[in-house]
C-alpha cells in the first residue's frame, strides 16, 4: 500500500492511498473529531479526475461532522472515496485493501456503507480493520432509517409550511428510487401521500410503481408539480438552472450535498421554496450505526433517535424565522455552535 497525505485547511487528515495489485485507488478524509471518532461512509464511484473524488470527499466529511453534531451523536465527520474504473476488479481485494488504509487512521476513523458499497463490502473490510460499521447482522443497510428519518424531516417542514404534519393528499416527488427513495415511498405510501417518482433505472422505477401505485416521470424532470420535491440520488440537484423550474413548495430529500453552491440556498429561499437542509434530514442512517453498534443502543431508542430529526428540522426552521436567514445557515449555525460548546 502506497500512502500520501495531503493538507487541506480546515481538515484534519486527508490521506490518499494505492495498491496496484488490488487496482485500488481511495481516499480518506477526516474533517473533524471535535466530538468522537470521523464517522462516514465509503462511496464507490467513478471520477473524472481525482481532484473531483477528493472535491466531492471534502463536502461530503464536512457534511458528516455537521450531521453528526446535529443528530446529538457522539461522532466527528469523515468520508473515504474509492475510485471506480471501468476495469474489472476483485471486490474482495479492493475492499480490503481499502480496509487497509482505513486501519491506518488508529480508529480516529470509522467507516460504513455508502453510495455504491454494500454491508457485503465492509465485510471485506472488517477483514483488515475494526473500524467499520453497517456490517451484516448488526445495524445493517441503513437505507430504511435513512428514508425515516427523512420522510420526519418531511412531516416537521410540513407542519411549518402548512400547519400540519399530516402528508396523506400531499403529492411528494421524488428523484431516484434506490434503496432509500424505495424504503421513502413505502413510508409515504402508508401517510397516503400520492407519489410522482423518477429514476434512470426503470426497473426500480418499475418496483415503486407497481407497489405503491406512483406515476412515473422523464428522469429529467424535476418541474413535474408536487407539494414537496424529494432529491434522493446524487448531489447537486439544486442549482442556477433547476431553481427557477421548481413548481414544489418544500424540498425534503436524503441526498447529500443538494446544494450545488451554498447560494443556492438562498435562491430556494427568494422563490418562496421551504429547503430542509441535507444533512439534518437524512441522518436516520448514521444514527442507526451509531447507537446500535458504537453505543449499543436497542431498536427502540434508536428509532426514537431517528424521529427525533423531527424536532431538529422544527429547530432549524424556527432558528431561520428568528434569525431572518435561510434554513441552510440556521442549520450551519445550529451545528456550528455544537461544535463550538464541545471545544470549550
Amino acid at each position: 500500500m502506497n500512502i500520501r497525505e495531503k493538507s487541506v485547511p480546515g481538515y484534519e487528515r486527508v490521506v490518499y492511498g494505492t495498491d496496484e495489485a488490488a487496482g485500488y485507488k481511495g481516499i480518506v478524509v477526516v474533517h473533524s473529531t471535535t466530538l468522537g471518532p470521523a464517522v462516514g461512509g465509503t462511496r464507490f464511484w467513478s471520477y473524472q479526475t481525482e481532484d473531483d473524488a477528493l472535491t466531492d470527499a471534502l463536502r461530503l466529511a464536512r457534511g458528516m461532522t455537521y450531521k453528526n453534531a446535529l443528530a446529538g451523536l457522539p461522532c466527528g465527520g469523515g468520508k473515504s472515496i474509492v475510485m471506480r474504473s471501468n476495469k474489472a476488479i476483485d471486490r474482495e481485494q479492493l475492499f480490503r485493501a481499502h480496509g487497509r488504509l482505513v486501519n491506518t487512521f488508529a480508529g480516529k476513523y470509522v467507516t460504513a456503507e455508502d453510495v455504491g458499497t454494500s454491508p457485503a463490502d465492509m465485510e471485506y473490510i472488517l477483514e483488515e480493520t475494526t473500524h467499520v460499521a453497517g456490517l451484516q447482522g448488526r445495524s445493517g443497510d441503513p437505507s430504511p432509517h435513512t428514508a425515516r428519518g427523512v420522510f420526519r424531516a418531511m412531516q416537521a417542514a410540513a407542519k411549518h409550511k402548512w400547519g400540519s404534519d399530516d402528508l396523506s393528499g400531499k403529492t411528494v416527488s421524488i428523484q431516484g428510487c434506490g434503496h432509500v427513495g424505495y424504503f421513502l415511498a413505502g413510508e409515504l405510501s402508508r401517510a397516503g401521500a400520492q407519489l410522482i417518482v423518477t429514476d434512470v433505472d426503470p426497473a426500480k422505477v418499475k418496483r415503486v410503481v407497481d407497489e405503491y401505485g406512483a406515476k412515473a416521470v422523464d428522469p429529467e424532470e424535476v418541474s413535474v408539480a408536487a407539494d414537496i420535491f424529494a432529491p434522493c440520488a446524487l448531489g447537486g440537484v439544486l442549482n442556477d438552472k433547476t431553481i427557477p423550474k421548481l413548481k414544489a413548495a418544500v424540498v425534503v430529500g436524503a441526498a447529500n450535498n443538494q446544494l450545488l453552491e451554498p447560494h443556492h440556498g438562498d435562491l430556494l429561499e427568494q422563490h418562496g421554496i421551504l429547503y430542509a437542509p441535507d444533512y439534518a434530514a437524512n441522518a436516520g442512517g448514521v444514527i442507526n450505526g451509531c447507537c446500535i453498534e458504537m453505543l449499543g443502543w436497542d431498536v427502540p431508542k434508536t428509532l426514537a433517535k431517528t424521529d427525533a430529526i423531527f424536532d431538529t428540522l422544527t429547530k432549524i426552521f424556527m432558528i431561520a424565522q428568528q434569525q431572518k436567514v435561510p434554513t441552510y445557515q440556521a442549520a450551519d449555525r445550529l451545528a456550528e455552535n455544537i461544535l463550538q460548546k464541545a471545544k470549550h
